[in-house]
């Protein structure tokens, strides 16, 4: 693979981001080439070449397809990898592509809130869907007959986690496919794809690019076959990612193992002042040592993500507590450098107490962030 790291089984997370999907060096180039803007390519005679035509491929998106693969698969020369505009965008490329009338798909009943209007849709298509939460083995109960299975681990907005290597060698025993939605724990925090999944799919618009900024989404994934029909599907419905988009996620992987470390730690400081506050239930972060899903998390995660999730008393008390954050911004998503916090059940989609609150922690000083916390919990406490 043309661009990819020279001893990459031996080299750590930091020097692997740095120098992910960088093309050879070329004297008086720089070390990350711009932007290509290309709507078409010079193309005389036969079709031939990596190039032809924007919706299909673009040398933006190939460096950073390659940098995304050595992080998701190291070493690995077998696995491909596919960018789109968004996280949607590659989750409905897997799901449509594999699924077709009279298949079943079994997805997570506590997953990310757009997951029942894909649902929906399936269903329209004749797709038989079928939910179990994540926590456990409920998945396996639904599994046979399944044409697909997939796993959110942790889950959205509730940080269940599943045994992901468990799961993978029932539903492949049970001739299913497996795709692993990998968004909170980054490539980082936890390899699918070397945990037996065949897909690994995840929004980058979270922490992988880190500031907030940027639509992104990628599927990895191990078969050809497999991976030429989100391929197929990708350029049938267009939904693919702009070229300065595509650049600067690039450009920000090479600080993800920093942003990853500083925010991962900062959320467990973030979870021990919080599980000693009486007002606080439901407190969940996979990090924690007496978190329900710590043990598994352990065995399969190389760190535990930078969400936190807490219910507060009721949804008055947690407007008040967001509205006291100085800090923290009442926002949606996650991941970004800045923290942010917000009532999960204003949207409508998840099943949650009026004063859960999904946190997002950013790469403040752990100090000041958990005295702002600390603050706002007695402020709001009126």
């Amino acid at each position: 693979m043309s661009g990819s790291i020279k001893g990459a089984d031996h080299t750590g997370d930091g020097t692997r981001a740095v120098r992910a999907g960088l093309p050879e060096p070329v004297k008086h180039e720089p070390t990350l080439p711009g932007p290509v803007f290309a709507a078409h390519f010079h193309l005389p005679g036969e079709v031939t070449g990596p190039y032809s035509y924007g919706r299909d491929d673009n040398p933006t998106w190939t460096n950073l397809e390659r940098a995304i693969g050595e992080l998701e698969a190291p070493g690995r020369e077998d696995v491909a990898t596919l960018v789109f505009a968004s996280g949607m965008a590659a989750i409905s490329a897997v799901l449509f592509s594999q699924l077709r009338a009279g298949d079943a798909v079994v997805l997570p009943s506590d997953g990310y809130q757009v997951l029942p209007l894909v649902r929906a849709q399936l269903e329209a298509y004749g797709v038989e869907v079928r939910t179990a939460p994540t926590g456990g083995d409920a998945q396996l109960e639904v599994l046979d007959g399944a044409r697909l299975l997939w796993i959110e681990s942790p889950s959205n907005p509730g940080l269940d986690v599943c045994d992901i290597r468990r799961l993978v060698e029932a539903a492949h025993a049970r001739g299913a496919l497996v795709a692993v939605d990998n968004t909170l724990a980054t490539p980082l925090g936890q390899r699918p794809l070397e945990l037996g999944a065949d897909f690994s799919v995840a929004s980058g618009t979270k922490q992988l690019t880190g500031h907030g900024d940027v639509l992104l989404g990628y599927v990895a994934g191990r078969d050809d076959e497999a991976m030429a029909a989100v391929r197929r599907w990708r350029k049938i419905v267009g939904a693919i990612s702009g070229p300065m988009e595509a650049w600067l996620a690039h450009r920000s992987i090479a600080t993800l193992q920093l942003r990853v470390d500083r925010q991962n730690a900062t959320a467990l400081a973030v979870a021990e002042a919080l599980r000693q506050r009486p007002e606080v239930s439901g407190l969940r972060y996979p990090g924690l040592p007496d978190d329900p899903s710590h043990k598994v998390a352990s065995q399969q995660m190389r760190r535990y993500g930078c969400v936190v999730s807490f219910t507060l008393p009721t949804r008055a008390r947690a407007e008040r507590f967001l509205q006291a954050l100085h800090l923290v911004e009442d926002a949606t998503s996650f991941g970004g450098v800045r923290s942010t916090a917000e009532r999960r059940r204003r949207w409508g989609g998840d099943a949650v107490s009026e004063g859960f609150i999904r946190m997002s922690v950013g790469a403040e000083d752990p100090e000041d962030l958990v005295a702002d916390v600390l603050r706002a919990l007695d402020e709001s406490a009126e």
